[in-house]
């Protein structure tokens, strides 16, 4: 995709995901006054006490940390980070001035889920094409760059940490469903980013394995590729067969190793995702005749 038009649709995703979250932050969360993590917490802590719309408050407490991120982020990060603080306030006042009104008779559990859904997948879009929100956002992207720790973990530690802060007026009972629309929040964000993808990687060293990836790409049609390897107590050589299937193939793959050597030592692992020629992997769709 040519440079604009991979920035435009950036952008538009961002736009769409700031709309998501301030929809949810304010027909759900304020409506049903349940708290928030981050930032975002922070922000409704100050409107109880004080009054103060949070898309004010959301541009004010984003500048220290947009200056933080300027320094761990680069300018690309840093500029789709100030778009995204800029949109989520933009939403929240039209959501606030046009509210929309959710018919959800009051039901807190209900609201605690919808709270994690809007929330996780508008910020799951924006974090997916490179953007923040802002806030904990870019404490977020920074502990990923840096330690590989996923977003949505670390997101809600922070909220917990900020959520602690919001029992100064919020009673338990909200609190525990303010708790419930964070986890949902934090499993959403964290499916959002890594998406749909489903798939096992299997890593086998034996001896006899050639002939299982013969018999795996025969019997299951699927790509195999060899990694040289060296065994770690005698040194010698070892030939490490690598293959990515579905989670349903896991078993007739064990099955085959099983039958051709008792005795392969075989790795199961997730596959997030799988890219490249020859290593793109596709669900296998049914055939009902074969030549």
């Amino acid at each position: 995709m040519h440079k604009i038009g991979r920035t435009s649709l950036d952008l538009f995703m961002i736009t769409l995901g700031c709309a998501f979250y301030a929809f949810g932050l304010v027909n759900v969360n304020i409506a049903n006054h349940l708290a928030e993590g981050g930032v975002t917490g922070i922000t409704l802590l100050i409107r109880y006490w004080w009054h103060i719309n949070p898309a004010y408050t959301t541009l004010l407490l984003n500048i220290p940390l947009i200056i933080l991120g300027y320094r761990f982020l680069g300018r690309r990060s840093l500029i789709y980070t100030i778009y995204g603080t800029a949109m989520l306030s933009l939403w929240l006042w039209i959501w606030q001035k046009f509210p929309f009104i959710l018919d959800i008779n009051h039901d807190l559990f209900i609201a605690g889920v919808l709270a994690g859904i809007f929330g996780g997948l508008g910020s799951g879009l924006v974090y997916r094409y490179g953007g923040t929100t802002g806030g904990s956002d870019i404490l977020a992207r920074i502990l990923e760059k840096n330690t590989g720790t996923p977003m949505g973990k670390s997101l809600l530690i922070f909220d917990i940490i900020v959520l602690g802060a919001s029992l100064s007026y919020l009673n338990l009972e909200l609190m525990m469903y303010t708790l419930l629309a964070s986890y949902v929040f934090s499993r959403l964000v964290d499916f959002t980013v890594e998406g749909a993808y489903a798939a096992k990687g299997l890593l086998i060293i034996s001896d006899e394995s050639q002939a299982i990836a013969d018999e795996l790409m025969a019997s299951l049609e699927r790509g195999a590729s060899f990694l040289n390897g060296e065994g770690g107590y005698a040194h010698d050589p070892k030939q490490v067969l690598y293959i990515v299937v579905s989670p349903s193939e896991v078993a007739a793959v064990k099955r085959i190793i099983d039958r051709l050597d008792p005795k392969a030592f075989v790795s199961v692992i997730d596959v997030h995702e799988a890219l490249g020629e020859g290593f793109t992997y596709q669900r296998k769709t049914w055939r009902p005749f074969k030549k």
